[in-house]
C-alpha cells in the first residue's frame, strides 16, 4: 500500500525541492498545496514518486486562521480522489525527514492501524483552550501583519477578547476541545472520516486563533480513533515530529543541531531554512538508505 505525502508551502522552494526530493520513492505519492497569495510557483522534480501541485484548490493561507485547516482539507480531499493510501503525512515545506524511506515503511509497517499525532497536556492547556477556540476572534485573517489598520484591527480585537472574559463568554461548551503540533500521520480510514465531517469542522474553527493546533487533534480525541493513538501521554513520540522550540518559539534547526538530530528517533524534524545548504545535505544524507 502506498503513502501520500501532504505538504503546506508558501516559498523556500530550494528547500521544498531537496524535501521532495528525500521522499522520492515509487511507494509514495507527493501532494503540495502552495499558498494562493504566492504568484511563482515551484518548478519540482521527481523520478519515483507521482507529484502534484494543487491548482484550482489553492487556499489564500493566513497564520492562525481556519484557513490553514482548509489547506490541510485541500490537501487530504485532493489526495483521497489519486489514490488508496495507507497512511497519509502532512508536513510543511521547511522540514525534512530523518529517516530513510525504507525505515519509514517499515516502521508504519509494523505500527500499522496506529494513529500518529500529538496531544499537548500542558498546565496552561484549559485556559490556552479557552482564549483560542471558545472566545470570538475579530479579523481572523489579520493575526500578522503591518500598518495602521492592522494595529487598529489588533486593538478591537484585543478589546473584544477582554470584553468576552469579562462576561464569561464560552462558545462550544459541549465540546471537549485537545490540542497538539499541526503535523501528523494518519490512516486512510481516519481521513476518509475527516473528509466525511469537513464542512462541519471549517464551520466550527470559524473566528478562533491558531486552529491548526486543535481542530484534528478535538476531532480525534472525540472519536474511537482515540485509542489507536501511537502515545498519547507524549506529544513528540506520538506525532513523530523532532521540533525545535525554545523558550516556547518555534527554533530553525542550524548545524549546531545536528548530534541532537542524529539521535532522534522521530521520523521527520521541523523546521529549516536556506541558510546553510551544507548542512541541510548532511540531514538529507540521514534519510539515505545505509544498506
Amino acid at each position: 500500500m502506498k503513502h501520500a505525502y501532504l505538504i503546506l508551502a508558501h516559498g523556500s522552494y530550494a528547500l521544498l525541492q531537496r524535501l521532495v526530493s528525500a521522499i522520492d520513492d515509487e511507494r509514495n505519492d507527493i501532494f503540495i498545496h502552495i499558498d494562493r497569495k504566492q504568484t511563482e510557483l515551484p518548478r519540482l522534480q521527481v523520478k519515483c514518486s507521482r507529484l502534484f501541485l494543487l491548482d484550482a484548490e489553492r487556499v489564500s493561507v493566513f497564520w492562525g486562521d481556519v484557513s490553514v485547516v482548509a489547506a490541510e482539507f485541500a490537501l487530504m480531499a485532493f489526495a483521497h480522489k489519486h489514490g488508496d493510501y495507507v497512511y497519509y503525512h502532512l508536513l510543511s515545506g521547511v522540514d525534512l525527514p530523518l529517516k530513510s524511506q525504507n525505515d519509514i515503511h517499515a516502521f508504519f509497517e509494523t505500527h500499522h492501524g496506529k494513529e500518529f499525532i500529538g496531544f499537548y497536556d500542558g498546565a496552561d492547556l484549559s485556559a490556552s483552550l479557552v482564549r483560542k477556540v471558545q472566545r470570538y476572534h475579530l479579523f481572523a485573517q489579520d493575526f500578522r501583519g503591518s500598518g495602521l489598520v492592522f494595529l487598529a484591527k489588533r486593538i478591537v480585537r484585543a478589546c473584544a477578547i477582554r470584553i468576552q472574559e469579562l462576561l464569561g463568554v464560552k462558545r462550544h461548551t459541549n465540546i471537549r476541545f485537545a490540542k497538539g503540533t499541526q503535523w501528523w500521520s494518519l490512516t486512510g480510514s481516519l481521513i476518509e472520516q475527516l473528509l466525511s465531517k469537513q464542512d462541519e469542522i471549517l464551520s466550527l474553527y470559524r473566528d478562533t486563533f491558531c486552529a491548526d493546533e486543535i481542530a484534528i487533534q478535538t476531532y480525534v480525541y472525540n472519536s474511537p480513533f482515540m485509542a489507536q493513538v501511537f502515545a498519547p501521554e507524549d506529544e513528540a513520540k506520538s506525532s513523530l515530529r523532532h521540533i525545535g522550540w525554545r523558550d516556547g518559539a518555534l527554533y530553525d534547526w542550524t548545524r549546531a543541531d545536528y548530534e541532537d538530530l542524529t539521535r532522534s528517533t522521530a521520523l521527520f524534524a521541523r523546521k529549516f531554512n536556506e541558510e546553510d545548504p551544507d548542512f541541510l545535505d548532511s540531514i538529507i544524507e540521514l534519510s539515505h538508505d545505509k544498506s
